[in-house]
């Protein structure tokens, strides 16, 4: 079968096995056991490690102690370098960062219009992510002071004020650059610097991104304008940096996204301008109101959840656009923000339904995600290459804030560091595994703005044998409750004859697993927690053993386990065979 065809099977069947459940608004808990089954004969491809990126708008946090810190984390659990994505490079300011706000300050002029280059901040940025392992996925934005065209202040008026900065933080900086080829010497500038300081091995596997988001607000220029600015940066990379992968435009999963991609794609297609990667994003959600000004700890007005189902929706879309490009369909697709809502910085005191980023929700959200993104990849014209968190830290903020990050104050790991844990433990071949309980991508344009609860899996196996199966129990409503867990079953079938057993570790994050948010709640929420309450904390803040390690023993070519699971929860069963 053809990808155009199975694609089209997988949009227009019924759906094959829904779950005996009701979509979200009710939540009945899911009859009777759940039954997974991993095939140990049958591969079904690589397995991507899309997951491996992540970014932040506060490029000067990047290089604080707490930065560091967590870049260094996550270098030391990730089994592969993660690709690094700051914005505002190239914005002017002091180095001093804020929510939703930094800068590089890396381009001047004089006063006779001379251009020169500051590189103080970006050394700072750059050698922290490089020597915590990681490698940068530099965004080439967005437009400094000095090369700021003269109507964007009058367009754009600003009146001065003790709470805000400058009309150029304010907006300026989104409007194009008054002198394209000043601009792509700045690019080259930096290619060149990045070169000379970090070798062209390093170099050779960076990613080099024009702008963000330009379909919206981020850019106030015409896709003309856009277009040809890309033209103009990508010859400017590729003239320093010859190998170098170029790519954009980093549309929205909205509206605007789709015509603003195809419109791109066939004048990059018109141009012959080198393009390496297309990039998108996705957001499951943006809460109604993002803020709501009342009491500390106020309830929502409306309880309101992420959507799988709109993040995959919109996904597919941008990858549907991709496969009308012959000439661009084989090009990795990076979904260099693939959010579970907006915005990044504000937390459970803006508005209550931000508390999920706290808790085992988000961790197991993000396992669900990454399997879906996986099984779209195959049925799509197109390949999702990276799904990038756009999560990192705040400084500043209070203990589990609710901000979309990986730690909270004190440098503390929040539960959905460790989905990112356990997806370094699986392996590089995906083996064929199907659940009783899942929720089918067959039913992805069903009614619904969220996905139904399921029990589902994704399971791999290693070069030597090891084989890794993550099972979660979600549903699209962090609300939901159940009155008990669900028993799992999980069998491996077709074990290979010369395996007698399999030494078994079993992992858990859930409310009582994997949890400093749980620990901190029991402790009585405290803001100014004594050192040893902060110890305690982190004694529970990495990932947790569900059960002591043991051996099983293969009858039959086939491996029983069991679980259960409660809402939320994600398993992870490494299995390490004894011949």
């Amino acid at each position: 079968m053809t990808v155009e065809a199975d694609r089209a099977r997988s949009r227009s069947a019924a759906p094959e096995s829904h779950p005996p459940h009701a979509l979200p608004g009710e939540h009945p808990a899911l009859v009777g056991e759940a039954s997974v089954s991993v095939d140990c004969s049958t591969g079904v491809g690589p397995m991507s490690r899309m997951w491996t990126s992540f970014g932040y708008d506060e490029i000067n946090w990047t290089y604080t102690p707490t930065g560091k810190q967590t870049l260094t984390k996550i270098g030391g659990f990730g089994d592969r370098p993660y690709h690094v994505r700051p914005h505002y490079v190239f914005c002017s300011g002091t180095g001093f960062g804020l929510p939703h706000w930094g800068n590089g300050n890396v381009y001047h002029e004089d006063a006779d219009g001379n251009p020169s280059y500051d590189f103080a901040i970006a050394d700072q940025v750059y050698d922290a992510i490089v020597g915590a392992g990681h490698h940068p996925l530099v965004e080439l934005a967005f437009t400094p002071l000095d090369l700021v065209p003269e109507e964007a202040k009058r367009e754009f008026p600003f009146e001065n004020s003790p709470t805000a900065y400058s009309g150029y933080e304010a907006g300026w900086w989104s409007y194009p650059p008054k002198d394209y080829a000043r601009w792509g010497e700045l690019v080259a500038a930096l290619a060149t610097h990045c070169l000379e300081r970090y070798g062209a091995q390093e170099v050779s596997q960076w990613l080099w991104e024009l702008w963000n988001e330009p379909d919206i607000f981020y850019w106030r220029g015409t896709p003309e304008q856009f277009y040809e600015l890309y033209d103009v940066t990508s010859r400017a990379i590729r003239q320093v940096l010859p190998e170098a992968r170029v790519g954009g435009p980093t549309v929205t999963g909205g509206s605007r996204g789709v015509p603003f991609l195809r419109g791109f794609l066939a004048h990059c297609a018109e141009s012959g301008a080198a393009l390496d990667f297309v990039s998108f994003h996705t957001k499951g959600s943006a809460f109604r109101p993002w803020r709501v000004y009342g009491p500390l700890g106020a309830p929502a007005p409306e309880r309101q959840s992420p959507s799988t189902l709109k993040m995959l929706r919109e996904v597919r879309r941008l990858l549907d656009v991709v496969g009308e490009f012959p000439q661009y369909a084989d090009l990795p697709c990076v979904v260099d923000e693939c959010d579970a809502s907006v915005p990044a910085h504000w937390g459970v005191y803006d508005n209550a339904n931000f508390g999920y980023r706290n808790t085992e929700y988000y961790a197991v959200f993000q396992a669900k995600l990454m399997k879906k993104l996986h099984d779209l990849n195959a049925v799509s014209p197109a390949q999702v290459s990276h799904a990038t968190t756009w999560s990192f830290y705040f400084e500043g903020e209070r203990y589990f804030e609710g901000t979309r990050a990986l730690v909270t104050t004190s440098g503390i790991d929040k539960p959905v560091l460790n989905a990112y844990r356990m997806f370094a433990r699986l392996g590089d071949e995906r083996l064929a595994a199907t659940s009783s309980a899942s929720w089918p991508l067959s039913a992805l344009d069903d009614a619904g703005t969220g996905m139904a609860e399921e029990v589902d899996v994704l399971a791999t196996r290693d070069d030597d044998g090891q084989v890794s199966v993550l099972v979660w129990r979600h549903v699209d409503d962090q609300y939901a409750t159940a009155e008990g867990p669900t028993a799992v079953t999980v069998r491996l079938e077709n074990v290979p004859a010369d395996v007698a057993g399999f030494d078994v570790d079993h992992w858990r994050i859930d409310h009582d697993h994997s949890n400093a948010h749980t620990v901190w709640q029991g402790l009585g929420a405290p803001q100014g927690p004594t050192p040893e309450q902060v110890a305690a904390i982190r004694e529970r803040a990495g990932l947790e053993r569900h059960e002591s390690p043991r051996r099983v023993t293969v009858a039959g070519a086939r491996v029983e386990l069991s679980t259960d699971l409660p809402l939320p929860s994600v398993s992870l069963f490494v299995l390490t065979p004894v011949r």
